[in-house]
Order: C-alpha cells, then structure tokens, then sequence
C-alpha cells in the first residue's frame, strides 16, 4: 500500500508517497496550507503518481482524547479543531492540511498520526504536575510529550540494528533538533520523557528555553511588567542557544566554541548538561540501560554533541568510539567495543512511522 504522508508546517507543506518498505517514490514540497482552496495545487503535484492508497497526516496534538491514530471523519475534525488551544501553531496547520488533502484525493482514506500518542500510557507518577488535584481534573494538566512519532521509529529501528526485538531491551532514544526531547522506552512504549504538557519543558533547544524555575519567571513577569505573551514569546522564541549566545544553529555554536568563543562554550557546556543529566533520568526510569539512541538534526549531525555527552554517562557503560562517532551515515552503531550499553545514530524517519500507522488504521478499518 502506497501512503501520502502529510506533514503540514508553519511555513510549508510536506507531502512524501512511500511504499511498502519505506521507499521514497514522490515527494512534494508546497506553500503552508490555507484549506481546501490548495487542492487543486496539491492534485495537480501528484499528477503522475500512482498507486496512492491512504493519506496519513502528522498531527502534533491529540490530547487525552486521541491515544492511538485514527481515521478521519467529521467528528475527528471537530475534536482536533477543539485542541486547538493546546497546541495554536501547529494544529490549525495540521486541519488546513487535513482539508486540502481530503479535496484533492476525495474518497482516499485519511489517517491522524499524533506525536503525543506515543506518550500516552506513560505512567501516571510521571505525567502528573503536583498542582491542586481540581486544576488538574477541571484543565486536564498532565504531561502530554511530543515527537513520539520520531521516538517510535527511532526505537524500533535500534532494535532492529542490534538484532533484538524491541520488547526486550531498555531504550533512551534523543530527538535533538531545533525542538528536542528524550524517550524512555520500555517494552517497545514510552514510560517517560522530557516535554510535558508543551513543548517548552526539558532540555535546551535552538530558541525555547527547557527547565526553567515558574518562580523566576513569576518574579520577571512582575519586575519587567510583562505581559504572559510577552513572556512566552521570549521562552519559545528568544532563548535557548539563542540567548546564551545569538545564533539557534548548533553547528555555528560548536564551531565558535572551538574558536574560544566564551558564550558559544557556555551555550554548549549548558545544553550538554542538561542533556546528559536528563539522558541518566530516562536510564532511571527504566532501571538501567541497553541502548542510547541519537537522531533528529544534532542528534543525527553533531559528533561533538554526542562525545561530550556520552562522557558523563560512563556509570551507565556508555561510551564511544572516535572514529565511528566522527562521520559516516546514519543507522550507524557509533558505541566503543567494550562498552556495556549500545549507542546508535539513527536517521529521523517519522514519515516511516505515519506511513506504517495508516496502514494498520486502514487495514484494520
């Protein structure tokens, strides 16, 4: 079965066909959707391709409501358009891929993928804020998680890799790109992580700023008069690698921390520690671990990230070698040989996990 994966972003629209085995046959890279007014763009791309048998839409949020992916009807539209306040940049874009996709292939099947399903049987001392219980119940506050599509793939690639089934090993997968987070993942699901209820919380990215204390924040709010957009605008788009020394791109980062650029090393020296410190919290979750998992933009392209992280974990028996960790392509074992714990680099393929997602929806439907 051939599966139009959609995954609609704030400035475009990606749309891949892949096959069976996760081939490439067409990709599509189109204008931000505005709704179904883009459908005919959207035919007209995929004119000469054949075969297309589902549609499979990446969609950032589902809620507690949506645990597992789902065909799309009108009553999941409503649902996901009433999520909206959860997550108001991505899921207007993921309903206006969702409606110029259905108008341009009229009677395809169409599946919802989430990046928070795959969090969602996370235990319940690990997703619950210690706030008033009514809070709690009355605005559904709990940690929600994202990028677990990219977890999901992640994890069971690595298996593959090492030649075990994923049920039987004890996994921390990395997404590090602009947006990043951590699984741990335990009998092939996840049983914690780092975002919680968004995608600020945890480590340090390109421009959010991860773990911050809500009492500073409080006291910033009142000593610069601010309001809570103002705030949140500087946490999810000002700080970050971005304060602490003015570029998101970690490449630049690392190449000026080499240069002795102070504020480039702290930046670094800052995301490293919270990623190593958080790492060694996932290897606490799941009571040990047998494979570290890299992916994701940095995770996938920063060698010099994955060195300085993997030195502190040797208590965990982590540990690299210089030469397989230098280069080389990705779904790549990068470990030292004598090192107890596994250490992968594995290639970002979330279309893979929505393609295989529609498919069982569809095949199950």
């Amino acid at each position: 079965m051939r599966v139009l994966v959609v995954n609609a972003g704030s400035s475009s629209l990606k749309l891949r066909v892949l096959d069976e085995d996760g081939g490439v046959v067409a990709t599509r890279d189109l204008p931000a959707p505005h709704g179904a007014e883009d459908a005919a763009a959207i035919a007209a791309a995929f004119a000469g391709v054949e075969g297309i048998e589902a549609v499979g839409h990446r969609v950032v949020h589902g809620g507690a409501e949506f645990t597992d992916p789902v065909l799309i009807d009108e009553r999941v539209v409503e649902r996901l358009a009433a999520l909206t306040d959860l997550a108001p940049l991505h899921q207007p874009k993921a309903l206006m891929g969702i409606a110029a996709v259905g108008a341009a292939f009229p009677g395809l099947p169409e599946v919802a993928c989430f990046d928070t399903a795959f969090h969602a049987h996370i235990p319940a001392a690990a997703v619950t804020y210690a706030l008033p219980k009514e809070w709690n119940e009355r605005w559904g506050l709990r940690r929600y998680g994202f990028h677990g599509l990219s977890h999901a793939y992640a994890s069971r690639r690595a298996a593959e890799l090492v030649g075990r089934d994923v049920t039987e090993l004890r996994i921390v997968t990395c997404h590090l790109g602009a947006g990043s987070s951590l699984a741990a993942v335990k009998d092939g699901r996840s049983i914690d992580t780092t975002m919680g209820f968004t995608p600020l919380e945890g480590l340090v990215m390109a421009t959010r700023t991860g773990d911050v204390d809500p009492g500073m924040l409080l006291w910033l709010q009142e000593r610069l008069g601010a309001s809570a957009r103002d705030v949140s605008e500087t946490l999810s788009h000002r700080s970050g690698l971005l304060g602490l020394c003015g570029t998101a791109d970690m490449r630049e980062v690392v190449e000026r921390a080499a240069a002795g650029d102070a504020d480039a090393a702290l930046a670094l020296d800052v995301y490293v520690h919270r990623l190593r410190a958080s790492i060694a919290r996932m290897a606490a979750a799941l009571n040990g671990l047998d494979v570290l998992v890299f992916t994701g933009g940095v995770g996938e392209n920063a060698p010099v990230v994955r060195r300085l992280a993997a030195e502190g974990l040797s208590f965990l028996g982590v540990a690299v070698d210089p030469e397989l960790n230098a280069g080389g392509p990705a779904d790549r074992e990068i470990g030292a040989v004598d090192a107890t714990a596994r250490v992968l680099v594995v290639a970002a393929r979330e279309d893979v996990e929505i393609a295989r997602e529609t498919r069982a929806v569809v095949r199950g439907a």
